[in-house]
């Protein structure tokens, strides 16, 4: 029987929040157990920008936010243990691990539980038709890309306009494939206003609302689906029938709260949130186990997950330690997502710098401009910007020699009309191992002024690499049956 003052479970970013909080209120031995062989969590193949502008007041993409911390987590002296799955949590905080090394178990004087959520399948959705191969979640498809490097289509069709819906909208435009339409049950998008412009406007990809599928077709391969309006009570409108032909179709339409492992403890459940009852300490109703981040409640921004874990982590050192219950409160600020685009005129600058997404209104009079609706500074620039000579930050992934994929990006905006170009480059160079997060990959990218950089570190490590190649051994499977390659 292992011992520990804090066990955490889940190395995703509210995961390593908490152990890093942990460990400064005092605990001793905090461990960190992750299933994957790396933390990070879900970061890691999020590789779009977007992430860390409330807790560093920069804009990163996931594997740099993951890396920060990481490497917070490391240099707090946090016990982490990769490739190790927890199977079981008993009410007296007995944790049962499993790992390479074998079956084993924690006495913990306190458990953060940091799981976070799954997407919801297709078995979830009153949908007609067989089960052809081409019908994934929007995360399955996002992995396939980002960290396998295979392209799971070519025509594509997208149910669900959650953010990994639109984000995966562009991902696979980027890649070379045709995204039909996104439908959208309800009136508005459930994504943030950032991602409807950057994601959907900027390529012109269709956005149906108040539509969603009502027939999968096709026996082998998804040859196409049949789209309809619905109707106030969310059923399909008869006569609005309409058929898309695609070889995929991505499933966006929620996420819901991993909690097997709460249910096994007997922490119980909010109905609502779908995810533990929890106190303003985050402590659920057993006595020594918490919970924060998605495993709570499906969360907006990563950043506020973070927050969310650093309450947790101490809370937990705090019963651990059994000093009194404190709390730390912090002041966050609340975001008042603009959702939806039927409200947005087409003379009107979306702002993304922040989660906001002010509507902002810019006028030329003579050589100077006239903005309106802006809520700071930087949206004024932005808007005169997206007015005079718009730009975008690329995130994609490179391949290494021995097949690993590596989260990149350009070091700042690059303009619009050359986002396919340097796609071109990025796609035609191969990376060579080691390599650390921040390394310049390609200098002066298209001409632009942007470097490529890396986003995340990898080490020349034999393990790593034969852990990580398994899938470059595979053979190339054909298109009517599973995904081809894309990278090289």
């Amino acid at each position: 029987m292992i011992y520990a003052d804090v066990m955490v479970i889940g190395g995703g970013p509210a995961g390593m929040s908490a152990a890093i909080a942990a460990k400064k209120a005092g605990a001793e031995k905090v461990l960190l157990a992750e299933r994957d062989e790396t933390l990070g969590g879900i970061l890691q193949q999020c590789i779009h920008n977007g992430f860390g502008l409330h807790r560093f007041g920069e804009e990163l993409t996931g594997p740099e936010y993951g890396q920060r911390y990481e490497n917070l987590t490391k240099e707090a002296g946090v016990e982490i243990l990769t490739s190790t799955s927890v199977t079981d949590i008993s009410s007296d905080r007995i944790v049962t691990c499993v790992s390479p090394k074998g079956c084993f178990r924690i006495k913990a004087a306190a458990v953060v539980l940091a799981m976070g959520c799954r997407e919801r399948p297709r078995g979830a959705l009153n949908m007609a038709g067989g089960r052809p191969a081409g019908v994934m979640t929007a995360g399955t498809a996002q992995k396939f890309v980002n960290i396998k490097g295979y392209l799971p289509g070519k025509k594509v069709v997208i149910l669900g306009s959650g953010d990994i819906g639109l984000i995966m909208a562009r991902r696979m435009t980027l890649e070379g494939a045709q995204v039909k339409a996104v439908c959208e049950i309800m009136e508005d998008s459930g994504g943030l206003t950032r991602n409807i412009v950057q994601c959907l406007r900027d390529f012109d990809i269709p956005l149906k609302l108040r539509h969603t599928v009502t027939k999968i077709h096709g026996r082998d391969r998804v040859e196409g689906v049949t789209v309809a309006r619905v109707d106030d009570n969310m059923r399909p409108v008869p006569g609005s029938e309409a058929f898309i032909q695609c070889d995929t179709l991505m499933l966006s339409v929620g996420l819901i709260p991993e909690n097997e492992l709460s249910k096994g403890a007997g922490v119980n459940l909010d109905k609502k949130t779908k995810g533990p009852s929890v106190s303003e300490n985050m402590q659920t109703s057993v006595a020594g186990i918490f919970a924060c981040g998605n495993v709570v409640k499906v969360h907006e921004l990563v950043d506020f997950v973070s927050w969310e874990g650093e309450i947790a982590g101490y809370s937990a050192a705090c019963f651990a330690l059994g000093k009194p219950d404190a709390v730390i409160r912090k002041n966050r600020k609340h975001i008042s997502e603009k959702k939806g685009v039927k409200h947005i005129c087409n003379d009107s600058v979306i702002c993304t710098v922040c989660p906001v997404g002010c509507s902002i209104t810019v006028k030329k009079e003579d050589a100077s401009f006239s903005v309106t609706g802006n809520s700071c500074k930087r949206g004024y620039e932005y808007a005169v910007k997206e007015i005079t000579s718009p730009v975008r930050t690329i995130t994609t992934v490179m391949c290494t020699s021995c097949g690993i994929m590596v989260p990149v990006r350009t070091s700042k905006p690059v303009p619009k009309d050359k986002i396919y170009e340097c796609m071109k480059i990025i796609s035609e160079k191969t990376l060579m191992l080691p390599i650390s997060s921040g390394d310049i990959i390609i200098e002066n990218i298209g001409g632009t002024g942007a470097d490529v950089i890396c986003s995340r570190t990898f080490k020349n490590n034999g393990q790593e690499m034969s852990e990580r190649c398994l899938y470059s051994a595979a053979e190339k499977l054909p298109q009517q049956s599973g995904p081809e390659k894309i990278l090289k």
